[in-house]
């Protein structure tokens, strides 16, 4: 169910439909048929949220398809002319650098670049805001970027997770499990992926696989004898949309 403005939306009521491209139609349309209720205060709002799930499809695909290579933390490698590389592997945006064009960077010199699937999808974040809001805009918001994992986030990212979901959008960040990994490759331990069209989704160092291609190669890194299948969990992990929203709306009307 999609609310906004404290309007319901029914199909072909959507504000600025025509003006949508596939994906955010797709986005949309998935909104309204849902059970799960997504509530907006202005359409400005409801349609940044769209563009900027767009872009993270649009990064994932992208990043795929660059040279950014899958690495141990303990192996990880950066451009240093944007960042810092710290003992536990973490990429910090240096000092001297801007950073819209750091995160830019990460895809440019994508051969530069290499680390873990948690820490892609962070940077699939980024490389979707850089390309939805102004940048005078990102820099302020996200001036002290470490790219890392989830708990190491710029808190203007408002980065959640949300247990027992159900109704998943494109852009959304999901976790396949693989409880009964092989202790000698806890790297398969299983895979944050970004959700795509058609039944695909994006895994650092994994490509871009369905769900049973996912599956299975997580099964193929079990302990031996073991028939506990990998699984996809009900679960999403997702930036705060809505308050990013607000920001963007508030910097279009302040100039």
């Amino acid at each position: 169910m999609l609310i906004i403005n404290g309007n319901k939306i029914t199909e072909g009521s959507v504000p600025g439909y025509d003006q949508l491209d596939k994906i955010e139609r797709i986005i949309a349309d998935r909104m309204i048929s849902v059970q799960t209720v997504f509530t907006y205060p202005t359409a400005q709002i409801f349609h940044f949220e769209l563009a900027a799930r767009k872009e993270i499809v649009n990064a994932s695909e992208d990043l795929n398809n660059s040279f950014f290579s899958f690495r141990l933390f303990r192996d990880a490698i950066c451009n240093p002319r944007y960042w810092d590389i710290t003992e536990e592997g973490g990429f910090r945006l240096k000092r001297t650098a801007v950073p819209h064009e750091a995160v830019a960077d990460i895809l440019k010199n994508s051969r530069q670049y290499g680390t873990e699937c948690a820490t892609a999808i962070v940077i699939v974040y980024y490389l979707a805001l850089v390309k939805v809001l102004p940048s005078a805009l990102f820099d302020t918001l996200f001036s002290d970027i470490y790219l890392m994992d989830w708990k190491y986030l710029d808190k203007d990212l408002g980065v959640g997770t949300y247990r027992g979901v159900k109704d998943s959008l494109l852009g959304d960040c999901l976790y396949f499990i693989n409880p009964d990994v092989n202790p000698d490759t806890p790297e398969w331990q299983g895979e944050n992926v970004i959700q795509l069209p058609d039944g695909y989704y994006y895994g650092h160092g994994i490509g871009i696989k369905t769900a049973n291609g996912i599956i299975r190669d997580l099964n193929r890194n079990r302990r031996r004898g073991s028939e506990t299948s990998a699984y996809l969990k009900d679960m999403i992990v997702k930036p705060d949309f809505k308050y990013l929203g607000q920001r963007y709306e508030r910097f279009l009307s302040t100039g």
